[in-house]
């Protein structure tokens, strides 16, 4: 069992402030994305490669509240909350039931979901809490033939590191370790932090960016040279 990292995520109030959000730390706009009709919620998408995406998410104004706990903590989202890298997604090519009963964390229960034509399964807990305040991944297993990252235009970004942050990261390498995660370019490391959140670096058109921090410190973003 293994797994790849598959997308890196922005909680917003709405698409038009994550998407703002994105652009203020990166210098590029994600791209209209779809709708995820058993969530109620929507996204836009930017391509970070082959089978990697960073993703933009808020509530769908316009759709009905699910009739269950939407995911990624969003029933719990403040009114008006400022944008911030709050999760990330790890593929499973294998058996995803599996890889969530032999994970040393509770994240979740392997639920079916679709976006336009696009089917997967992914780990959502029954109360859509992120689990280790996101710095543990969700799972997912798509059900399609290619990544569709493949389907999004590419802006000439990339990620080349993702540093997750937690005050006990031991929990983390246990999970990390369990999961066998590893990306091909991409450095994942963990950090002992008295606040939990990510933070993610990218090279983009503009050189790299760096986006995400500790969960409070929402628009945090750097630029090196």
């Amino acid at each position: 069992m293994s797994c790849r990292i598959d997308h890196i995520a922005v909680v917003a109030d709405s698409l038009e402030a994550g998407s703002e959000f994105v652009f203020q730390c990166l210098g590029v706009r994600p791209r209209q994305g779809g709708k995820h009709p058993r969530m109620g919620t929507h996204n836009r998408l930017l391509r970070l490669g082959d089978g990697l995406f960073l993703e933009v998410i808020a509530i769908d104004p316009a759709a009905p509240a699910p009739a269950r706990p939407r995911w990624f903590g969003f029933d719990t989202l403040p009114v008006g909350a400022a944008p911030r890298l709050a999760f990330w997604v790890a593929r499973v090519d294998d058996d995803i039931h599996q890889a969530l009963a032999d994970a040393p964390e509770a994240l979740g229960v392997a639920e079916p979901m679709t976006r336009g034509e696009l089917q997967w399964l992914i780990s959502i807990p029954e109360n859509g809490s992120l689990p280790l305040d996101g710095v543990a991944p969700a799972l997912i297993h798509w059900h399609a033939a290619s990544h569709p990252a493949l389907a999004m235009e590419d802006q000439g970004c990339r990620l080349v590191a993702l540093e997750l942050l937690h005050p006990e990261p031991e929990r983390v390498d246990r999970l990390l370790a369990s999961l066998a995660v590893a990306e091909p370019g991409v450095g994942l490391s963990v950090t002992r932090s008295g606040v939990a959140g990510l933070v993610a670096t990218l090279r983009t058109p503009q050189g790299l960016r760096t986006i995400g921090g500790p969960a409070g410190a929402a628009g945090a973003f750097a630029v090196d040279a």
